[in-house]
């Protein structure tokens, strides 16, 4: 058990630091203590006050197969390219033309965001994007300003955990081994009932408005678009996610060239940018996967397995027990890649125990 302490060390610097200074006030609390200082710190714990008979040199070369095992080098580099994909097709006005297609063609603002943070793969660049119009148009069609705000959130979260470049379904399908199809069914067999219910709930309280949703001026083009689209078609077909993603990072630029809404260097540029957002997912990924490694190396992973085998009876009390500290360290750390990260590798390991299918892990 002790073997987990250099994890709680991590998240007790980083998450504890973050909520003293929430507490006292603080610009920017969780930044004072960096999740990278503070990781750091576990590791050379980790390294320094554990099995001290082992030499350092072998601990770094246990710690450096963990962090460049080959599931981490690819999810490193899937995330960068989906983020370059993401600045890329945002540039060329793919993401305008998507939000506004959206809102002509689907008279309900939730549905409407559900399809869009599903295509763009971010629940935080879908209410960037369509709260300020969500608002404005319900305060046009005397809707209830604050449902409609909400309705754009749930939305958000609805597509942001089906979208095959999202970074939180990146990082848990590959820190399982699952792919990304097999993922994208089931996890939308769970989410569509809750949709359902929600369109209803939507349907009977926000249906008091004065008239019917403006959408003059609301111009989109299908080609910039069609990046998406494709993107979304082609991973749900079964295409590597680096084929998918290299399709929809080039279609970005031949199509927004061919339009003249993007230049090449523009483009190149936007893809760049986009990498650079995702950088420190692919550190920290690294970083963790490494801490991990010695984790299990001085036996925490066994004594964990053995633990929760004794008190768990079947898959169902495995999966609601690693539904539980995934929903603990999101809810500790803010960050949802980062609980996954941390997560996964646990997961798979107690996973196999049970015999849980990877796409329901």
């Amino acid at each position: 058990a002790l073997a987990f302490l250099p994890m709680l060390i991590f998240l007790g610097l980083y998450v504890g630091c973050g909520v003293v200074f929430t507490i006292m006030g603080v610009e920017n609390p969780f930044g004072k203590m960096p999740r990278y200082v503070a990781v750091m710190a576990a590791i050379i714990i980790a390294m320094i006050f554990y099995d001290r008979k082992t030499p350092i040199s072998k601990k770094i070369d246990i710690y450096c197969q963990g962090a460049g095992n080959s599931g981490v080098m690819l999810l490193g580099i899937i995330v960068l390219m989906a983020g370059g994909f993401s600045s890329a097709a945002a540039a060329m006005g793919g993401k305008e033309s998507i939000v506004n297609m959206g809102l002509t063609l689907i008279p309900c603002i939730f549905i409407v965001t559900c399809f869009i943070s599903t295509c763009i793969g971010t629940s935080m660049g879908t209410q960037v994007a369509m709260i300020p119009v969500a608002v404005a148009v319900a305060q046009g069609a005397g809707l209830n300003v604050a449902m409609a705000g909400a309705s754009v959130i749930a939305g958000a979260y609805f597509g942001d955990n089906l979208s095959m470049i999202s970074d939180t379904t990146i990082c848990a399908t590959k820190g399982v081994g699952a792919e990304m199809k097999d993922k994208f069914k089931m996890n939308f067999l769970i989410a569509l009932p809750a949709a359902v219910i929600t369109i209803i709930l939507y349907a009977v309280l926000g249906s008091n408005g004065s008239g019917p949703i403006d959408t003059e001026g609301l111009h989109y083009s299908a080609l910039e678009v069609l990046p998406y689209i494709t993107v979304l078609v082609t991973a749900i077909a079964g295409l590597d996610v680096l084929l998918v993603l290299l399709i929809g990072i080039l279609m970005s630029g031949i199509i927004g060239m061919a339009m003249g809404t993007i230049t090449f260097f523009e483009w190149t540029m936007a893809i760049g940018s986009g990498m650079e957002e995702m950088f420190f997912l692919a550190v920290f990924s690294m970083l963790v996967s490494g801490l991990i490694e010695l984790i299990k190396y001085y036996g925490g992973i066994s004594w964990l397995v053995k633990t929760m085998t004794e008190k768990i009876k079947g898959r169902k009390g495995c999966e609601y027990l690693i539904s539980l500290v995934s929903m603990v360290i999101s809810g500790t750390t803010l960050n949802n890649p980062v609980a996954i990260i941390i997560t996964a590798p646990v997961a798979k390991e107690v996973g196999s125990k049970y015999k849980i299918a990877p796409k329901r892990l």
